[in-house]
Protein backbone atom coordinates (compact mmCIF):
# COMPACT_ATOMS: atom_id res chain seq x y z
CA UNK A 1 0.00 0.00 0.00
CA UNK A 2 1.33 3.40 -1.00
CA UNK A 3 1.73 5.89 1.84
CA UNK A 4 -0.32 9.06 1.64
CA UNK A 5 1.55 12.11 0.47
CA UNK A 6 1.66 15.19 2.66
CA UNK A 7 0.11 18.23 0.98
CA UNK A 8 1.17 21.76 1.76
CA UNK A 9 1.23 25.32 0.50
CA UNK A 10 4.23 27.56 0.84
CA UNK A 11 3.40 31.26 0.99
CA UNK A 12 5.19 34.41 2.13
CA UNK A 13 5.06 34.61 5.92
CA UNK A 14 2.63 37.15 7.36
CA UNK A 15 2.83 38.99 10.67
CA UNK A 16 -0.45 37.38 11.80
CA UNK A 17 1.37 34.01 11.75
CA UNK A 18 4.11 34.98 14.20
CA UNK A 19 2.39 33.51 17.29
CA UNK A 20 2.18 30.15 15.49
CA UNK A 21 5.77 30.53 14.28
CA UNK A 22 6.85 31.07 17.90
CA UNK A 23 5.14 27.84 18.98
CA UNK A 24 7.19 25.87 16.46
CA UNK A 25 10.28 27.91 17.32
CA UNK A 26 9.94 27.01 21.02
CA UNK A 27 9.34 23.32 20.25
CA UNK A 28 12.27 23.19 17.85
CA UNK A 29 14.83 25.26 19.76
CA UNK A 30 13.80 25.23 23.42
CA UNK A 31 14.69 28.20 25.60
CA UNK A 32 17.17 29.64 23.11
CA UNK A 33 14.85 30.70 20.32
CA UNK A 34 14.09 33.89 18.47
CA UNK A 35 11.71 36.34 20.09
CA UNK A 36 8.46 37.70 18.73
CA UNK A 37 10.22 41.04 18.17
CA UNK A 38 12.94 39.27 16.16
CA UNK A 39 10.37 37.86 13.75
CA UNK A 40 8.54 41.18 13.48
CA UNK A 41 11.88 42.77 12.70
CA UNK A 42 12.65 40.17 10.06
CA UNK A 43 9.29 40.71 8.34
CA UNK A 44 9.96 44.46 8.27
CA UNK A 45 13.46 44.01 6.80
CA UNK A 46 13.66 44.54 3.03
CA UNK A 47 16.55 42.05 2.79
CA UNK A 48 14.62 39.27 4.57
CA UNK A 49 12.35 36.80 2.81
CA UNK A 50 10.33 34.41 4.98
CA UNK A 51 7.96 31.62 4.03
CA UNK A 52 5.29 29.65 5.85
CA UNK A 53 4.42 26.04 5.10
CA UNK A 54 0.71 25.45 5.63
CA UNK A 55 -1.22 22.17 5.72
CA UNK A 56 -4.46 21.85 3.68
CA UNK A 57 -6.44 23.31 6.61
CA UNK A 58 -4.24 26.42 6.69
CA UNK A 59 -2.32 25.45 9.85
CA UNK A 60 1.31 26.49 10.06
CA UNK A 61 3.57 23.41 9.99
CA UNK A 62 6.94 24.98 9.19
CA UNK A 63 8.74 28.12 8.14
CA UNK A 64 11.99 29.29 6.64
CA UNK A 65 13.76 32.52 5.98
CA UNK A 66 16.73 34.01 4.24
CA UNK A 67 18.41 37.32 3.64
CA UNK A 68 19.24 38.31 0.08
CA UNK A 69 22.20 40.64 -0.26
CA UNK A 70 23.29 41.35 -3.84
CA UNK A 71 24.05 37.94 -5.39
CA UNK A 72 24.13 35.98 -2.11
CA UNK A 73 21.47 34.59 0.19
CA UNK A 74 21.98 33.60 3.79
CA UNK A 75 19.47 31.06 5.10
CA UNK A 76 18.61 32.26 8.59
CA UNK A 77 16.22 29.52 9.69
CA UNK A 78 14.26 26.46 8.66
CA UNK A 79 12.00 24.82 11.21
CA UNK A 80 9.21 22.25 11.09
CA UNK A 81 6.76 21.09 13.75
CA UNK A 82 8.63 18.29 15.54
CA UNK A 83 5.86 15.72 14.95
CA UNK A 84 6.14 16.37 11.18
CA UNK A 85 9.93 16.28 10.86
CA UNK A 86 11.49 13.93 8.29
CA UNK A 87 8.43 14.26 6.03
CA UNK A 88 10.11 16.52 3.42
CA UNK A 89 8.54 19.77 4.68
CA UNK A 90 11.94 21.27 5.48
CA UNK A 91 13.13 20.20 2.04
CA UNK A 92 10.12 21.88 0.43
CA UNK A 93 10.96 25.10 2.31
CA UNK A 94 14.62 24.89 1.23
CA UNK A 95 13.40 24.32 -2.31
CA UNK A 96 11.25 27.48 -2.08
CA UNK A 97 14.30 29.52 -1.03
CA UNK A 98 16.28 28.12 -3.97
CA UNK A 99 13.40 28.87 -6.36
CA UNK A 100 13.32 32.43 -5.01
CA UNK A 101 17.09 32.72 -5.54
CA UNK A 102 16.81 31.59 -9.15
CA UNK A 103 14.01 34.09 -9.76
CA UNK A 104 16.05 36.94 -8.26
CA UNK A 105 19.40 35.97 -9.79
CA UNK A 106 21.02 35.14 -6.46
CA UNK A 107 24.08 33.01 -7.23
CA UNK A 108 25.28 31.69 -3.87
CA UNK A 109 23.64 30.48 -0.66
CA UNK A 110 25.15 30.09 2.77
CA UNK A 111 23.99 28.98 6.21
CA UNK A 112 25.14 27.79 9.61
CA UNK A 113 23.95 24.51 11.09
CA UNK A 114 24.73 22.73 14.35
CA UNK A 115 27.52 20.20 13.82
CA UNK A 116 25.30 17.65 15.61
CA UNK A 117 22.32 18.18 13.27
CA UNK A 118 23.13 15.32 10.90
CA UNK A 119 19.69 15.19 9.19
CA UNK A 120 19.90 18.90 8.27
CA UNK A 121 23.51 18.57 7.11
CA UNK A 122 22.51 15.64 4.89
CA UNK A 123 19.67 17.66 3.38
CA UNK A 124 21.96 20.60 2.62
CA UNK A 125 24.61 18.31 1.11
CA UNK A 126 21.89 16.70 -1.03
CA UNK A 127 21.27 20.18 -2.48
CA UNK A 128 24.94 20.87 -3.16
CA UNK A 129 25.98 22.75 -0.01
CA UNK A 130 29.55 22.11 1.09
CA UNK A 131 31.16 22.68 4.48
CA UNK A 132 33.73 25.48 4.44
CA UNK A 133 34.61 25.57 8.13
CA UNK A 134 33.11 26.02 11.56
CA UNK A 135 32.15 28.83 13.88
CA UNK A 136 33.41 27.78 17.30
CA UNK A 137 30.87 28.04 20.15
CA UNK A 138 28.29 29.62 17.83
CA UNK A 139 25.20 28.32 19.66
CA UNK A 140 24.68 30.09 22.98
CA UNK A 141 22.65 27.42 24.76
CA UNK A 142 25.41 24.79 24.76
CA UNK A 143 28.41 26.44 23.05
CA UNK A 144 28.08 24.00 20.15
CA UNK A 145 29.99 24.73 16.97
CA UNK A 146 28.22 25.65 13.74
CA UNK A 147 29.17 24.21 10.39
CA UNK A 148 29.40 26.95 7.75
CA UNK A 149 27.99 25.69 4.46
CA UNK A 150 27.97 27.28 0.99
CA UNK A 151 26.77 26.41 -2.47
CA UNK A 152 28.69 26.85 -5.67
CA UNK A 153 27.10 29.17 -8.22
CA UNK A 154 23.54 27.82 -8.48
CA UNK A 155 23.41 28.87 -12.14
CA UNK A 156 26.17 26.43 -13.09
CA UNK A 157 24.80 23.53 -15.10
CA UNK A 158 25.95 20.93 -12.54
CA UNK A 159 24.07 22.66 -9.72
CA UNK A 160 20.94 23.32 -11.80
CA UNK A 161 20.79 19.63 -12.76
CA UNK A 162 21.12 18.58 -9.11
CA UNK A 163 18.40 21.04 -8.10
CA UNK A 164 16.04 19.85 -10.87
CA UNK A 165 16.59 16.18 -9.99
CA UNK A 166 15.92 16.85 -6.29
CA UNK A 167 12.83 18.92 -7.09
CA UNK A 168 11.38 16.19 -9.33
CA UNK A 169 11.95 13.59 -6.60
CA UNK A 170 10.42 15.93 -3.99
CA UNK A 171 7.28 16.30 -6.13
CA UNK A 172 6.94 12.48 -6.13
CA UNK A 173 7.00 12.47 -2.30
CA UNK A 174 4.96 15.55 -1.38
CA UNK A 175 2.16 17.65 -2.89
CA UNK A 176 3.16 21.30 -3.02
CA UNK A 177 0.27 23.51 -4.07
Amino acid sequence: MEKEKISLKILPMEKCQIDDVLKIEEEAYGDHHWSKDSFYGELSNDLAHYYSALDPDGNLIGYAGSWRILDEAHITTIAVKPNLMRKKIGEALLNQILKDCYKNEVKYLTLEVRVSNKPAISLYEKYGFKSLGTRKGYYQNNNEDALIMWTENIFWDKFKLLYQQNFEKLKEDINIQ
